[in-house]
């Protein structure tokens, strides 16, 4: 068998505190509870492998393929840098209430302590409720002494960047970020394979046993960055092209809004994800086509090297370069 076409994985859906029903709703998901917070797209996270959904590999999970086939599936240049891993996790979330606040490890502290990458993200506002906002860095530079003293007092909210959330927009992420996804929010998250989280405050929640979750606010000071941060991504929409968003050492991401017909010829080096926000759209590779929809990703292996996409939607491209 080939890996000749584009492929789309069952979701993989997670029930969190903050979770809602947006992910049904908006983007045709199967939850299985009305505070289904994450989607898992695409993932290789141990416990969490994403299994194939459709074509001649339907059933098989991601790290099968990745063994069996590590340089169709990731690429030459990929495969050369992370071996038979799949470096890179997507997803959507469904933010009903606010996530907590929280700050990864970049990836010498998260491989010296947990054994995995670091996790730099990135956000895309997929849907925005009115008043809805993103938690991004702090709004002056800061330090560890006063964001114990401003978390021991229930103030840090007070020293945070919080900003007016809108459809579009676009955050990039470094490792040692304070954020959080305010409620009210649907983003396409796509980020570094790991499952790495400081939380630092969770607004005082607690489940039903009236238990709160797990607090690592001593593990947070020294992951964290107290500078000044610059992490909203301004980028071009120009049609039926791919337009930079974000660019960095672990993913490069574009927008690419389709109205018409695009070919893409790729070099074997790596493979591409489209995620799609808006819209419907079909692959044609190796003269057969397949169609996606809004809230489908699909991974297209760098085996196939050329294919067209045609339709009216909105992608966003994925590859590591």
């Amino acid at each position: 068998m080939e890996l000749n076409y584009p492929l789309i994985f069952t979701p993989i859906l997670q029930d969190r505190i903050w979770g809602g029903t947006k992910l049904r709703d908006d983007l045709g998901k199967d939850i299985p509870t009305p505070t289904t917070g994450e989607s898992w797209e695409l993932s290789a996270v141990p416990g969490n492998v994403s299994v194939v959904k459709n074509g001649a590999f339907a059933g098989k999970p991601l790290t099968d393929l990745l063994e069996q086939f590590p340089d169709e599936v990731l690429g030459t240049a990929v495969h050369a840098r992370f071996g038979k891993q799949f470096p890179l996790l997507f997803k959507f979330l469904d933010a009903r209430e606010d996530l907590s606040i929280q700050v990864h490890p970049n990836d010498a502290l998260a491989k010296e302590r947990h054994n995995s990458f670091g996790k730099t993200e990135m956000w895309y506002v997929m849907q925005a409720d009115e008043g809805s906002r993103i938690i991004v860095g702090f709004n002056h530079k800061s330090s560890a002494e006063e964001y114990l003293e401003k978390l021991e007092s229930k103030q840090l909210i007070d020293i945070l960047n919080q900003v007016p959330a809108k459809k579009g927009d676009v955050y990039f992420l470094e490792t040692g970020t304070i954020h959080a996804i305010g409620g009210g929010i649907v983003i396409a998250e796509i980020q570094q394979t790991s499952d790495i989280t400081y939380r630092i405050y969770d607004w005082d929640r607690v489940d039903a046993n009236g238990n709160g979750r797990e607090l690592h606010v001593e593990q947070a000071l020294d992951a964290m960055n107290y500078d000044l941060t610059d992490t909203e991504k301004q980028y071009q929409k120009v049609e039926n092209k791919s337009n930079t968003m974000v660019d960095c050492p672990y993913f490069t991401t574009n927008y690419l809004p389709l109205t018409d017909t695009v070919e893409v010829n790729k070099t074997g080096e790596s493979f591409t994800v489209y995620i799609c926000t808006e819209g419907e759209y079909t692959v044609t590779a190796d003269n057969a086509a397949h169609s996606f929809k809004k809230g489908d990703t699909i991974l297209v292996p760098a085996a196939l090297k050329g294919y067209t996409l045609s339709g009216n939607a909105t992608l966003l491209e994925i590859y590591i370069s």
